[in-house]
């Protein structure tokens, strides 16, 4: 199947070309309530089947104007709701008036990261997020700590979030095929989704913790200008859970 313009690889643009494929994606994707936002719908392969369900809750944000131009003719009713602009730059709370957004798409893999790091941002806003991945990126995020696997995204998505590890998806049903296989998640935010600490002060332990993975906590987190006394601070990063973490995270605020 042809698509109806050229994938563009700066933006690493791969079009979901099977419908199989799109409609796993979509009966998948099960949100309670509030907006529906597609991030880089491309060519429309899961437009087609999300606004029938969901109409006037849904929005999608796209970044190339190709596209836009080609969801913006296939699907008019949709014009009002198509944001042309690059999802990390996107005030989600601004945007949609501080409703729930659901987050939904095939990520371009090339700023994946980056979009749950956004994502995580305005979690409170954020309550189900379903998305294609490098596979070995969502196998990440979903790893158990123990492992190499395991490590930034892991914690913090892991602290706020249920994260599903749901399908592999191969290369074949791709225009361009990525030279990678693919693996499709879901995010479900915890009823209880605030930490029991300073959550500004949880996210720079973890990552500090993590950007020197190999040595102990005592001494990767010697740069926080603080100590704490803890047996956690003993062992690396990839070894602790995300309550460990928040556990961690209390000591350096009783030392501020």
């Amino acid at each position: 199947m042809n698509a109806p313009f050229h994938p563009k690889k700066r933006l690493g643009q791969h079009f979901l070309q099977d419908e199989n494929i799109a409609k796993k994606i979509i009966s998948s994707f099960k949100p309670k309530d509030g907006l529906i936002l597609e991030i880089g719908p491309g060519t429309g392969s899961l437009t087609k089947f999300l606004l029938p369900l969901y109409n006037d809750s849904l929005w999608v944000v796209e970044a190339d104007e190709e596209a836009v131009t080609h969801l913006s003719k296939t699907y008019p009713s949709l014009i009002p709701h198509i944001i042309h602009t690059d999802f990390l730059t996107l005030n989600l709370k601004e945007q949609f008036n501080k409703a729930p957004v659901n987050i939904i798409g095939n990520f371009p893999y090339n700023i994946s990261s980056q979009i749950i790091f956004r994502a995580l941002e305005y979690r409170e806003y954020v309550p189900l997020i379903c998305g294609m991945f490098q596979k070995e990126v969502a196998k990440r995020i979903c790893s158990p700590p123990g492992n190499k696997d395991y490590g930034i995204l892991s914690v913090l998505m892991q602290a706020f979030y249920l994260c599903e590890y749901l399908f592999d998806v191969g290369p074949a049903v791709f225009n361009p095929p990525p030279k990678v296989n693919s693996g499709f998640v879901r995010f479900i935010r915890k009823d209880n989704f605030h930490l029991q600490c300073n959550e500004e002060l949880f996210f720079k332990v973890v990552k500090m913790g993590f950007n020197q993975r190999r040595k102990k906590l005592s001494n990767a987190l010697s740069g926080m200008g603080k100590k704490a006394e803890s047996e956690l601070l003993i062992k690396r990063a990839e070894q602790l859970t995300w309550e460990e973490f928040v556990e961690l995270t209390k000591l350096f605020e009783k030392e501020s």
